[in-house]
Formats: C-alpha cells, structure tokens, sequence
C-alpha cells in the first residue's frame, strides 16, 4: 500500500481539523494519505481502533503516532523549531496532543482549522 520512500500519514478521514492539516502540510510536503476508514490497516501493523485515536505517520520505515507523529510532519515541512519543540516536550507534548485530538469540536480548534483552510 504505501510506497517506498514516501511518507504515509494514517489519519481521521471524518475529523475536519485532520483534513486541514494535511492540507496545510501538502502545500510543502508530497505524502501519501489515508483515512483509516477507507484502508485495511493491518498492512500497517495497526487496528482500526488505534487509529481512530491518533495520527500515524510511516516515514523511513519506522511508524509514528500522535504528538511523535505530528512533530515529523511539522520537520518535514520546515518547521523545524516547533517540530524540535515538540519532540523535545515528551509527556507534553503527548498531553497537548490528546487534548486537541478529544477538543476537536472546541472553540480554539475550530477557529484553528477556520484558520488553516483559508
């Protein structure tokens, strides 16, 4: 399914931040993406359920998830100090993660994806 040498991103096809996102970051990064509910996972090494819970990112052979995950993406695209920030922060950064990924529907992330798209 993926190819190699590209990055592969597993993400929540239904979560309009998450499309936002990748948007965002398909403006500077080439990746291949799938919504986890459109795929069979299991190529992966991934359930279903695991990745209605976070992102997965498959880059050089080695999968990531949530906030590592992000923070691949984030140096990928040249945004090497809030990448750094984010790998450096270890539980928080894993905190923060879960917090928009369970907030998705809040205020801030709305404003945020508003923010995104335009």
């Amino acid at each position: 399914m993926a190819t190699k040498g590209l990055i592969t991103v597993i993400y929540d096809g239904q979560c309009r931040f998450c499309r936002a996102c990748l948007s965002w970051l398909e403006e500077k990064v080439k990746v291949e993406k799938f919504a986890y509910q459109d795929i069979d996972t299991t190529p992966f090494g991934l359930t279903k359920e695991e990745c209605s819970k976070q992102v997965y990112v498959q880059h050089q052979d080695k999968i990531s998830a949530g906030a590592s995950a992000v923070a691949i993406l984030l140096r990928l695209r040249g945004n090497k100090v809030l990448a750094l920030l984010i790998s450096r922060s270890g539980p928080l950064a894993d905190i923060g993660y879960r917090w928009v990924a369970d907030h998705r529907n809040s205020w801030v992330i709305r404003k945020l994806t508003q923010k995104l798209e335009s």
